[in-house]
Order: C-alpha cells, then structure tokens, then sequence
C-alpha cells in the first residue's frame, strides 16, 4: 500500500495501493462508518444462528509465515523495527510544572482483548481530569449519523448518483452478493460514495454485529465511562471533518479500493486477527510490512497512495496535534486515538515532542 517502506526517513510506512482499506482498522475513524452502516444495519433482521461473540474465527498469518517463511517473518519484523515510535500503544506525556497526561493508540474495535487496556491505561483514565478522543459525537451514533445526513456532499454520490453507474455488471453483481452476505441490500447504500461502501467491509462480520447490539469499541467506552463519571470529553475533530478527509480524495480511487475489498473475501478475518495480535504486543510499527505482504497485487498508483497517506493520515495527525495542545496543557489528560496516529516521524508522539512534550513508551 506504500510506495517504499520510508526506512531512510523513518516515517510510518506509506500505505500500499492494494492496502488503502485495511488501513482504516487503526487509522482512519472507523466510528464514522459505525455510525451510518450499523444504522442500515439496526433495521435487517438478524438470522437465527448469529451470535456475538470475541471470535471471529481469523487465523495469524504472521505466526503462519513464521513456519513456512522464516525469512519474509523476520524481513517484516525488521522493517517494522525500523518505523519511528512503532513499539508500544500506551504513552507516558510530560512535562515540567505539568500533572503528567497520557496517550493510548486504539483500534476502533470491540473485541474484549483490545478493550481490555494496557496495564495502567485503565488506572490513568479513570484518574484523568479530561478524556480526548478523535471525536466526542461517538457519545451517540444516532445524533452522529443524522449529522453527517445533513451534509450528503460528505457521503453521497453527487445528483442522485448510484455506485453502479460506476461499476461494470459484473462487479455490480460482486458487490451485492458481498453485501447480502453481511446482510445489507445493495439498495440502502447504493447512494453512498464508494469509501464508505468499502470502509465497512474492513470491519469483520463478527465486529459488525457486536456493535449492532450495542456493543461499545474502545473508544466509545473510554469516552461513554468518563461522561458517566463527569469527566470533560474533548474531541479533536468532527465526523464531518473525517468525512471530508476521505470525500476530499479522487473517486476513482475509492473505486478501485472497492474492488479489491471484496477479492479479500473472508480473508479479512485473518488480516484483523494478525492485526489485533500486533496491536497488542504493541509492534506497531509491523502492521504496515504485515499488510504489504498479505495482498501484491498493486492496481493504484503511487501517487494515489501518497496523496491518501497525506489526506487521511498526515494531514490528519498535524491537526490533532494542534487541537490537543491547549488541552494537554492543562496536565491530567488521557487522550486515546487509533494507533496508526502515534507512529512515524510525523505521527503523534513525535508530533507532541517537537511541543516541548517528553513522550515516553510504557511498559
């Protein structure tokens, strides 16, 4: 999904062109998708013999190609260790005269393994005088979803236009026999642009259903507990913004991303069972070396992933940054956000040092 893997420079590897989608688990705000997809979702009946469940029955292909490829396994921890604050998800923040504040990188997931926090995560927001998260509307989907209606330019194909005016038959008929499959008529989101169509796919059908029951990912749980317990939660950008991130770049390219959602098929259990494994040993900085190697095939080009790393990343990541200083600031702040946000040399942690911030891995 990247042009090179960025060592000379230590960034956070560049997304390569087949990958853009998968990158959403960590990076791009997942809520957004939540809240418009569980609401088509809230209406089709569940079958009989869906349960909610942690398991969503994907295998580690790491621990896979640690037994038939040794080497490829060791290539990618390598390039993995040479990505810029890649090791660790839970971030000491100091400074002097300041309560120290703390930083935690999230997948925006369910999975009682992922919300069950980092030692001390749990003690330091609950000790915090303020919770910041990407944004404060997950607090209610309902009130999120109807937000981002008003504004369609953000989400719908412009004068009326359906997605497969824009697909051939064939790949029309790939999409609605995808979507049947999760349950969703191609007609309830056939007006929606293509990203959106495709961010939900990245989403596992197990995670799917657990938040169509309600249940809370993490960081809707950190920031729902600490409204609960009267604490300030502060957002740091809006869903709206988030959308105009992704509505800002080329359809074409959201096209083509489609497309390749749905050649991974059920494939994409084992991608976010290998992710979740990385995310919790805190290797960050492999996801990306991981996700290269799981699909070659590259249809984009570099140019096309350039300009979504900087969209939807790098962009992204300056403005949180900027947001989260005057709050920070303040010292006893827990500021939790996906954790493709906090690598690289122009991911947060570095971000937050360059602020005069000591920003140190725990644990």
């Amino acid at each position: 999904m990247i042009s090179a893997l960025g060592i000379k420079t230590a960034r956070l590897t560049t997304p390569r062109p087949g990958d853009i989608f998968l990158w959403l688990a960590t990076a791009f705000p997942v809520m957004l998708v939540i809240a418009l997809i569980v609401a088509i979702l809230s209406s089709v009946p569940a079958h009989a013999d869906e349960t909610v469940s942690d398991s969503c029955g994907g295998k580690n292909l790491m621990a896979e190609l640690q037994k038939s490829d040794p080497a490829k396994y060791a290539s990618i921890l390598a390039d993995g260790d040479k990505v810029a604050n890649g090791k660790g998800i839970f971030w000491k923040i100091e400074k002097t005269g300041l309560q120290p504040s703390w930083l935690l990188g999230t997948m925006h997931v369910s999975d009682t393994r992922v919300t069950t926090m980092p030692k001390g995560a749990a003690e330091a927001s609950a000790a915090a005088d303020t919770i910041i998260v990407e944004s404060d509307e997950i607090l209610d989907d309902k009130k999120a979803a109807a937000a981002l209606f008003i504004n369609p330019q953000l989400t719908m194909l412009p004068n009326g236009g359906t997605i497969g005016q824009h697909l051939s038959t064939e790949d029309n008929a790939r999409l609605e026999a995808a979507l049947k499959q999760r349950g969703v008529p191609l007609a309830a989101v056939s007006h929606m642009q293509p990203w959106l169509i495709s961010s939900s796919f990245q989403m596992t059908g197990c995670e799917i259903r657990r938040k169509a029951s309600g249940v809370k990912f993490l960081d809707q749980k950190l920031a729902a507990d600490a409204s609960a317990s009267g604490k300030q939660v502060k957002g740091l950008e809006t869903l709206a913004e988030q959308a105009k991130a992704m509505s800002d770049l080329p359809i074409e390219l959201h096209l083509k991303s489609l497309l390749q959602t749905l050649e991974l098929g059920d494939k994409i259990n084992d991608i976010n069972e290998t992710m979740t494994d990385l995310y919790l040993t805190g290797n960050i900085g492999a996801i990306m070396p991981m996700l290269k190697d799981v699909d070659p095939d590259q249809t984009l080009s570099d140019d096309d992933a350039s300009a979504f790393e900087q969209r939807i990343i790098l962009d992204r990541n300056k403005v949180m940054a900027e947001r989260a200083a005057p709050i920070l600031a303040k010292g006893n702040v827990f500021m939790a956000v996906g954790a493709l946000h906090l690598a690289g040399d122009q991911g947060l942690v570095t971000l937050l040092r360059k602020q005069g911030f000591t920003v140190t891995a725990v644990n």
